[in-house]
């Protein structure tokens, strides 16, 4: 198959990662060219390469901190970007289009394209994206769920065709059978607001164990604000790490910290520690239920520090086995792979049924 892929462009699809969406999208461009698909990705400038790249606009996210009017140029150049890619698919001969953008037009636009358009939800409904799948009229647009969770919330909007949840490539996650070194949590993931490091480090405090934090620091007041007054010889920070170093580091500790101040969507950082066998203490929010078990994990209040310490100090005793035996029954790359293909061949061969007409004639394209 011939497969555009559009991402979205606030930052670039190439590791180190921003955060989980744009890993999502280079997993999957990477795994369908190594099926033999051919795959050519839309997506910003500085993007990776080797995922036949076409780059459509630079990094939005480079111009929408600041000003307002700094915030208004990156809106525009998302849209025009956007527009003009619509615009020049309608003339292109893909056979399916996969939408990975949380932008309200490639939605809006669906029915202008000659082929398939597969939109996967990475989000709750916000007003922008909300409005484009509202507008959606074309018979021939699918919309994906990466959680039951999302699934439910989006169903008001508009039911979902499919669930297909994330996965990550598990080889690039390797299991550490023990932790390593002296006994420590790990957080890691974007530092903004709505991951919740501040209530990680309020927690790993309570529960008397060191914490060592790694992903980009992507808001800066945050960070003056909440981060650093609570830094001390108890923490450190391991910087922003390609997916070799973070694996590593995940696989040291004993236990994960997860701390979304939102409805996780999916969470993907879950997904990872598990695969290296990191037992998970976790807020109960959004999907992160789905993936963790019993066995693997222990779910604490949402923003409660003192029960996520709570949970901490009972999931460093979890089996690692069971972590990583959970991560290659849910959270498998290659099978959300699978799921992917037989949408997209399913799209294909719908579009290719003639169109019936109310009174039952066939109309023959």
């Amino acid at each position: 198959m011939h497969i555009g892929v559009i991402a979205h462009l606030k930052h670039s699809i190439a590791e180190p990662f921003a955060g989980g969406l744009e890993m999502h999208t280079h997993l999957m461009c990477r795994a369908l060219r190594d099926r033999g698909h051919e795959v050519t990705l839309f997506a910003s400038t500085r993007s990776d390469p080797t995922l036949g790249l076409e780059a459509i606009c630079p990094e939005t996210a480079l111009l929408s901190v600041g000003t307002t009017e700094a915030h208004d140029v990156a809106f525009f150049r998302e849209h025009h970007a956007y527009l003009a890619l619509m615009n020049r698919l309608r003339r292109s001969d893909f056979d399916v289009v996969q939408n990975n953008s949380l932008h309200y037009l490639p939605a809006a636009m669906a029915d202008a394209l000659p082929m398939p358009l597969v939109t996967t939800l990475h989000t709750p409904p916000f007003c922008w994206l909300e409005s484009g799948v509202r507008e959606c009229r074309s018979p021939h647009a699918h919309f994906v769920g990466v959680s039951e969770d999302l699934g439910r919330r989006w169903r008001s909007v508009r039911p979902l065709d499919r669930i297909i949840p994330n996965g990550i490539e598990l080889t690039r996650f390797g299991f550490q059978p023990e932790p390593t070194g002296q006994a420590h949590l790990i957080w890691f993931g974007r530092v903004v607001p709505e991951k919740g490091l501040h209530l990680a480090l309020d927690a790993a405090r309570i529960a008397g164990l060191p914490l060592r934090f790694a992903g980009p620091l992507l808001d800066a007041d945050y960070h003056d604000r909440e981060i650093r007054p609570r830094l001390g010889p108890d923490v450190t920070y391991l910087g922003h790490l390609d997916h070799a170093a973070l694996s590593v580091a995940i696989g040291q500790a004993s236990a994960f910290l997860c701390t979304p101040c939102w409805d996780e969507p999916y969470g993907l950082v879950v997904a990872e520690s598990l695969a290296c066998g990191t037992p998970v203490a976790a807020f109960a929010r959004g999907a992160i239920p789905e993936i963790v078990t019993p066995d693997t994990g222990v779910l604490a209040a949402p923003g409660d520090a003192v029960d996520l310490a709570r949970a901490a100090l009972t999931a460093v005793s979890l089996s690692r086995a069971a972590c990583r035996a959970r991560a290659q029954a849910a959270c498998d790359a290659e099978a959300m792979l699978d799921a992917y293909l037989e949408l997209y061949a399913d799209a294909i061969a719908a579009m290719r049924e003639p169109a019936v007409l109310p009174d039952g004639e066939r109309l023959i394209a």
